[in-house]
């Protein structure tokens, strides 16, 4: 709850400066009205990650300080724990409900990883639970509503002040960090199997072998987004998750989007792309990623990410008018299916949809 507590170590984050993201705040009018409705809503399904939750929850608290404890809501859905996570979690409620933002916190003992299972129709079940309190209760909610959905996460609080800021400066749907691990000395573009770009191609090539040796030739086959990437330029993308994202809560209101698993016949692919293209389905395909906002899965390997790529703040300067998407309309026509490794092929972005009724 306090961000300067030294008590656990945690990657460092800058202090906010300036005034950039001063106007996601609500004015003073606002925060005097009885009935609240929350505009910011973090969403999180997470497990056995105690190790993490100083600096994650660490800075989500102090983004919702920022933005106004009343106008936040926090869902967390834990499940199986055995770290400490689930204690830590429930004994947080009376100090989030202390400073004025909602929170809801249920357990769920659904194991993706379960023999037999179905890991993606598991993982969507959790992440529509964390989702549960906005469907059921939309009234309750701003109408421009933005969900804020977390993994387990080492970040800092302009991460997620950037990715709402960009949704709206860019007048996105949805937009995505960039995730990264350590299998070696150098970093490695996490989420690969979700993410695609606007050519519909992953964001490196993996061959049939699963060989990850091109993962540092990233949009390989894309110069335009490779160029906004090593300029971090926000691009547009397909698909995207990369560890935390931003998005409007109209397709879930208005069209029913939900995370779902692949419909008979439909690609085999995960949750959140499936998630994705939906939202193009809708109408919803201003999807970005945000290049500056790099984030890892553990405090040590973030702070050598962040070394790396820089925080938020240092890019801040370098924004000019090329910086502002130019958003294309339509999707890729065909985008790659990674059912596996060595199954691997090009399919229409939309397959199966309209062959299982869904209405655009």
């Amino acid at each position: 709850m306090n961000p300067q507590d030294g008590t656990f170590n945690r990657l460092d984050c800058p202090a906010l400066q300036g005034n950039r993201y001063e106007y996601l705040r609500p004015s003073q009018e606002l925060v005097n009205i009885t009935s609240k409705t929350p505009k910011y809503f973090f969403a999180l399904d997470l497990y056995d990650c105690a190790h993490i939750l100083p600096r994650l929850i660490g800075s989500i608290v102090e983004t919702m300080r920022y933005l106004g404890p009343e106008n936040c809501a926090l869902s967390i859905v834990e499940g199986r724990s055995v770290d400490g996570t689930y204690e830590v979690l429930k004994l947080m409620k009376e100090n989030i409900t202390a400073i004025g933002a909602e929170y809801t916190f249920v357990t769920n003992e659904i194991d993706p990883m379960a023999k037999g299972g179905n890991r993606i129709e598991a993982l969507a079940t959790l992440r529509n639970q964390a989702l549960k309190p906005l469907l059921d209760q939309p009234h309750r909610y701003d109408p421009d509503t933005t969900i804020i959905f977390l993994n387990d996460i080492a970040l800092c609080t302009e991460d997620i002040l950037e990715l709402i800021h960009q949704r709206i400066a860019q007048q996105a749907d949805m937009t995505c960090a960039m995730d990264w691990t350590y299998v070696g000395d150098n970093p490695t573009f996490y989420d690969v199997w979700i993410a695609r770009g606007m050519n519909g191609d992953s964001f490196f090539n993996i061959p049939e072998d699963g060989s990850w040796d091109f993962a540092w030739n990233l949009f390989w086959n894309n110069a335009p987004t490779a160029e906004r990437l090593q300029t971090e330029k926000p691009f547009q993308v397909f698909s995207c998750w990369n560890g935390v994202v931003s998005f409007t809560a109209k397709p879930l209101w208005e069209k029913n989007v939900r995370f779902r698993v692949s419909y008979e016949g439909e690609c085999f692919q995960g949750e959140p792309k499936l998630f994705c293209k939906d939202m193009w389905y809708h109408g919803y395909g201003k999807i970005a990623v945000i290049p500056s906002v790099n984030v890892e899965y553990s405090d040590a390997m973030a702070k050598r990410i962040k070394e790396l790529k820089g925080y938020v703040s240092r890019w801040v300067d370098t924004e000019d008018a090329s910086s502002k998407i130019d958003w294309q309309p339509s999707p890729p026509e065909k985008v790659k299916c990674m059912r596996s490794y060595p199954d691997q092929t090009w399919l229409p972005w939309d397959e199966q949809l309209a062959e299982h009724g869904v209405a655009p």
